[in-house]
């Protein structure tokens, strides 16, 4: 019998052909591009694996581990994902993640990690087992190696911009007609997809390439 299993992930394009990809070795009972949707079909079907992606519009990672923490505790969960950050990894794995796979890995990687998954084990992806292991490199800031903008989109590059030029997010919201939680959401959702947790991980990554003159 095929491991029963949910995927997320908000492109749609993306999931659709990941989808593919993984049906022909495992059920897949439902993919969803909003963490709701996936929420309202855990609570009326039990899958084995959940693969997941980091970086959702409306949801931080931290927040929907939290809420299916809550409510389904022992459920497993792999993430695939472009994020390399440590700092993120080590914070998903506070709540107890059993996988993550990067993006740009072979299929049989990921093939293997949902398995292994499945079966009660944990899976890393080399690279990230390589940096949880080693003492030296556990708190150090690693970023994707992807081009800036196959990570961030052009509003999230200027608000990085300014948010390096030390503006709050009033300021921000005024200097470009937008709503102070609009600006919120956006500086929410860059930490999250560079892995950082602060302004100063933001000045790094903006200086690394060369986005500020």
């Amino acid at each position: 019998m095929k491991t029963k299993i949910f995927v997320l992930d908000d492109h749609e394009i993306f999931l659709n052909g990941l989808v593919k990809l993984l049906e022909d070795t495992f059920d897949v009972r439902g993919s969803f591009t909003c963490s709701e949707d996936l929420l309202r079909a855990l609570s009326t079907e039990t899958v084995e694996v959940l693969v997941l992606d980091v970086q959702l519009p409306e949801i931080s990672a931290e927040e929907l581990l939290q809420k299916i923490r809550t409510d389904f505790p022992s459920q497993k969960i792999i993430y695939l994902t472009l994020l390399r950050g440590t700092r993120m990894i080590q914070k998903l794995q506070k709540f107890g993640i059993q996988g993550y796979v990067l993006k740009n890995a072979p299929t049989e990687e990921l093939l293997k990690g949902i398995k292994l998954v499945a079966d009660g084990q944990t899976y890393f992806s080399k690279e990230i087992d390589s940096i949880n292991n080693d003492d030296d490199l556990k708190n150090t800031l690693t970023f994707p190696d992807n081009k800036v903008e196959d990570i961030l989109s052009p509003r999230e590059v200027e608000i990085l911009k300014l948010v390096c030029e030390e503006m709050s997010s009033n300021e921000i919201a005024a200097k470009l007609f937008l709503s102070v939680s609009t600006v919120d959401t956006h500086r929410k959702n860059i930490l999250i997809k560079l892995g950082v947790s602060n302004t100063v991980g933001l000045v790094k990554y903006a200086l690394k390439h060369q986005l500020l003159k």
